[in-house]
């Protein structure tokens, strides 16, 4: 029996096709940033990077996933959980055609989601829509 040419899952998952993989994109606002990509390189040291890379990897090659890596937040949208050294950094995203559409991410420093963050998220979720034509 030949040997698969692609990457597969372990763990007793299903063999999965690199083609079959969720895509990943940055959020681009209308001017033409994208902030998860500006936060990531900005704010982030290249170990947090690693590890916020890693988990988004994780997420792209096996979702859907649950606790503690991934939470539904709301319809369409979810949140990646990295731990890094100075908290934990949460990525909101959604899917759209088996794309993964990252919208913003920020360190969480409190027991509870600061309401401002998942409003940003929220805001970019339903730009992303209307510019796509989803609403």
């Amino acid at each position: 029996m030949k040997t698969p040419s692609y990457p597969t899952r372990v763990c007793g998952l299903k063999h999965m096709k690199k083609k079959d993989r969720f895509q990943v994109f940055f959020f681009k606002t209308v001017a033409g940033n994208q902030p998860v990509k500006d936060f990531l390189l900005t704010e982030r040291s290249e170990q947090d990077r690693k590890e916020i890379g890693s988990d988004i990897s994780a997420v792209q090659q096996r979702f859907p996933l649950g606790l503690p890596l991934v939470d539904k937040i709301s319809d369409n949208l979810w949140e990646i959980r990295s731990h890094i050294p100075d908290g934990i950094c949460r990525t909101f995203f959604t899917i759209h055609t088996h794309t993964i559409i990252l919208l913003h991410s920020f360190v969480k420093k409190t027991k509870k989601t600061p309401l401002k963050e998942l409003e940003i998220a929220q805001r970019r979720l339903q730009e992303y829509r209307r510019l796509n034509s989803l609403n």
